[in-house]
């Protein structure tokens, strides 16, 4: 069936607010490579937006998978637990950040987990108030809108946010935000809008994923962790996107030597299968009673079982130094198409969550122009990408880990084509 067929069914059955950045119609996919409904095959450099770090159906997940579809697929664990989650609550108690006793929740949904994550920090420390940082990203529920700092499209038309949400400038230099700037910030914040005495949390993406891959700079984490420290804050670390392995480490918040109170996980948790995680302090894990946290489809047998195995595909083909390896490559190609692709203004990311940036030569302004006629002129040639950015013009690169070293290479070469001919145009 035509993609055009498809679009004019899914214009009629889909609701608008549902945004595809692409018309493709997946068909099938393995490692970084998709054949749509056509028959045309694209390299994956989305990855359904870093969930499949260790690539499509790699045969690892897919074996655990099928073994535990021979067995069950539901019993809803507040009902009927079983062994496999306890095991993996246990794993990532052990592999997150600090050596402290932790306790994990599982639930389904990243936005799903960030909201346990706020109600875990009220419930542990009686107090309401939540600080976020312009640029962030945390889902699209009302809390996940409230505490998501990007207006257009996630808050449009939606009415009230909830209360007692704060943000304050995310340091980002490139656009004139330093640390001190930020850090200073935050401490009006504290002056005129909110007594510290009433906040639970601080959140932030150690990595901003939407608002366009900028690294908090370590001073920054470690500030926020000595300011939570005096003022009995907790300090909670979005990892959704930039979790198991994709910035060279098992989570970013380790190139930082920051331990979190509490750290959101889901994305490439699972390899492609809906779960999503809460893992923090066993103190304040345990501050809501019996049956105040949970979910009918939160740690599904069948996502639990992919979890396993991304787990062990990270370790076993140890994808953590492979991602500083495709980033390095990546960004050393991307440095040397300055000088033809004079839009470039900036190129960054730890590890294999990478990005460039987009402005107008003759303006210094953000084009988004530009960087959506990258993207098309690339799609065109069978790369996919996204755009992000609070200005829609960086483009961020999420291929999976495992990705083919001969289809690396080739899509390098699209990319380059795509920049090139986009300036020329």
């Amino acid at each position: 069936m035509t993609s055009a067929l498809l679009t004019d069914r899914k214009n009629a059955a889909i609701a608008r607010g549902v945004g595809m950045a692409t018309q493709i119609y997946a068909e099938r996919a393995e490692n970084s490579e998709i054949w749509d409904s056509e028959g045309k095959r694209y390299i994956d450099f989305a990855s359904g937006i870093a969930v499949v770090n260790t690539g499509h159906r790699h045969p690892r997940v897919m074996a655990a998978v099928q073994a535990q579809l021979d067995r069950f697929t539901h019993t809803c664990p507040q009902v009927l637990p079983y062994e496999s989650y306890v095991h993996l609550a246990e794993r990532l108690n052990d592999l997150t950040p600090g050596d402290h006793a932790k306790k994990t929740l599982f639930v389904t949904t990243g936005a799903e987990a960030v909201e346990n994550a706020i109600k875990i920090a009220r419930a542990a420390t009686g107090r309401q108030a939540v600080v976020a940082f312009s640029g962030g990203f945390h889902g699209r529920t009302f809390m996940g809108m409230a505490l998501t700092g990007k207006v257009a499209p996630y808050k449009l038309g939606f009415g009230a946010m909830p209360g007692d949400v704060f943000h304050a400038p995310f340091p980002n230099e490139l656009h004139g935000v330093s640390v001190e700037q930020s850090l200073a910030a935050l401490s009006r914040l504290f002056a005129a809008d909110v007594d510290p005495a009433r906040v639970a949390a601080i959140i932030l993406e150690p990595v901003q994923g939407e608002g366009g891959f900028y690294a908090a700079p370590p001073a920054f984490t470690r500030a926020l962790r000595e300011i939570c420290d005096t003022h009995g804050i907790l300090l909670i670390a979005d990892e959704i996107q930039t979790g198991f392995a994709r910035t060279g480490k098992m989570f970013a918040m380790e190139h930082h030597g920051v331990v979190p109170d509490l750290m959101t996980m889901a994305k490439s948790l699972a390899g492609g299968f809906p779960l999503s995680a809460v893992t923090g302090r066993a103190e304040i894990m345990d501050a809501p009673a019996p049956g105040g946290l949970g979910g009918t489809y939160g740690g599904n047998p069948l996502a639990i079982a992919a979890a396993h195995a991304v787990l062990d595909v990270i370790a076993e083909e140890q994808l953590c130094d492979r991602a500083n390896s495709l980033g390095a490559r990546l960004k050393q190609r991307l440095e040397g198409l300055r000088d033809r692709v004079p839009e470039i203004v900036d190129i960054r990311g730890p590890g294999f969550m990478n990005a460039v940036e987009f402005n107008d030569p003759a303006t210094g302004t953000p084009s988004p122009t530009f960087t959506n006629a990258v993207r098309m002129k690339a799609e065109g040639k069978g790369l996919i990408l996204l755009n992000c950015g609070v200005y829609g013009n960086v483009i961020r690169f999420l291929a999976p880990i495992t990705i083919q070293d001969s289809v690396f290479s080739e899509a390098l070469d699209i990319m380059e084509a795509a920049m090139v001919e986009a300036h020329a145009a």
